[in-house]
């Protein structure tokens, strides 16, 4: 995909596997919002961003944007409930988020969306995941991250009052880190992927989310 990763250049790759969820760290957000994030959850990560960069049918996307049609900056692919995965280790990773958060969720993860952020100009503007039930539901998305660090920013919806954590919160997640998305946080949250100056390798990250959660 012309997006090549730093780190693959320095050597041999690490076998994928996948550590332990006990290890996650909560941070309560306000409002019923929680985020958990785990670094390094995936080892061999390097080899996962290699096989994803490679083998998936990335699609670029154009989208309406007020009077004009604009190219969205990331490459996306989705997978659906009955869809393969394109990776056993992320069918792997999907059942042990599944069983863990099992008592919290109430129901397994499902689907599974792909993001390619191929460099610094790549990015995802504020929103939260709240086509279909998140809109009206707390729910969970589980998100993956391989490739390079870049920074997911978290900030409150506007009209949802002051937080726990202060204004906006910041992890640069990549290399097999993993956050999830917790309680009410996709309604009274939003988060992003902003741009980033200067050299920025590729990352991807692969959301995974129950039935009815875009």
């Amino acid at each position: 995909m012309g997006a090549e990763l730093q780190g693959s250049l320095l050597g041999g790759f690490e076998e994928p596997g996948l550590g332990a969820l006990g290890g996650v760290s909560r941070t309560e957000l306000g409002r019923g919002a929680w985020i958990d994030v785990l670094p390094g959850w995936l080892s061999g990560a390097d080899e996962v961003y290699g096989r994803l960069a490679r083998d998936v049918p990335w699609q670029a996307e154009r989208r309406q944007m007020y009077d004009r049609v604009v190219d969205v900056p990331r490459l996306l692919c989705f997978y659906g409930e009955d869809a393969r995965l394109p990776l056993p280790i992320l069918a792997a990773a999907r059942d042990q988020l599944s069983a863990y958060y099992a008592d919290e969720l109430g129901e397994p993860f499902r689907t599974a969306g792909l993001c390619f952020y191929r460099d610094g100009k790549d990015s995802v503007a504020w929103h939260g995941d709240r086509i279909g039930r998140g809109n009206h539901e707390d729910t969970m998305v589980a998100i993956l991250s391989v490739g390079e660090p870049r920074v997911l920013a978290l900030r409150p919806r506007p009209g949802f009052g002051d937080s726990s954590v202060g204004s906006t919160v910041r992890y640069p997640l990549g290399h097999g880190d993993l956050i999830v998305m917790g309680g009410s946080c996709q309604r009274t949250w939003e988060h992003a992927i902003p741009k980033a100056a200067g050299h920025v390798g590729p990352r991807i990250s692969i959301q995974f989310r129950p039935r009815g959660v875009r």
